[in-house]
């Protein structure tokens, strides 16, 4: 299948961020072909930390994609254009442990240079590589209304990755 992707410098994405992760939403990938899962994420950024272009996802430990995080050492974000609402809506509330996700939404994924996944019908990748994580701790929430988003406590835990390859079509 030809993807027609171009690999650019991150610093020429010209989306708006928030509306990219907080409206569009993406998909978070972790694992090989042989093997990986991908969930919907509508949390996380991107931008410079330590000297590097980084971006961060959130993903908490009962979800399938966590268990493919903690083992990868890369992982892609994957962003689509709004005719993929219904695939993100699906692999956001249907769990890879139950079902093939990406084969019941029809989505093609491929091979990324790191060896993780990503998806030919995205417009936007970030493949990359996995230098810190943290899990986030109730004790330093400074605003107490965001306790209220954790009522289960089950919180999330922070991926930053170092971004070695923006793909855009």
């Amino acid at each position: 299948m030809e993807t027609k992707f171009k690999a650019i410098d991150p610093n020429l994405i010209e989306d708006n961020a928030f509306k990219l992760i907080g409206t569009d939403w993406m998909l978070i990938t972790a694992g090989t072909l042989d093997n990986y899962n991908t969930m919907t994420a509508s949390g996380g950024g991107f931008g410079m930390l330590w000297k590097r272009k980084v971006c961060f996802c959130v993903i908490k430990p009962k979800h399938y994609t966590y268990s493919f995080m903690e083992k990868a050492k890369y992982f892609t974000l994957s962003f689509f254009a709004e005719e993929y609402r219904s695939v993100l809506e699906f692999c956001g509330s249907t769990s890879g442990r139950d079902v093939d996700k990406v084969a019941a939404v029809g989505i093609t994924p491929i091979k990324g240079a790191s060896g993780t996944v990503y998806f030919a019908e995205a417009r936007l990748v970030l493949e990359c590589r996995k230098i810190y994580f943290q899990d986030i701790d109730p004790n330093h929430f400074i605003d107490p209304k965001i306790h209220e988003r954790y009522p289960d406590k089950d919180y999330h835990r922070m991926y930053i990755g170092e971004i070695v390859r923006c793909l855009l079509k």
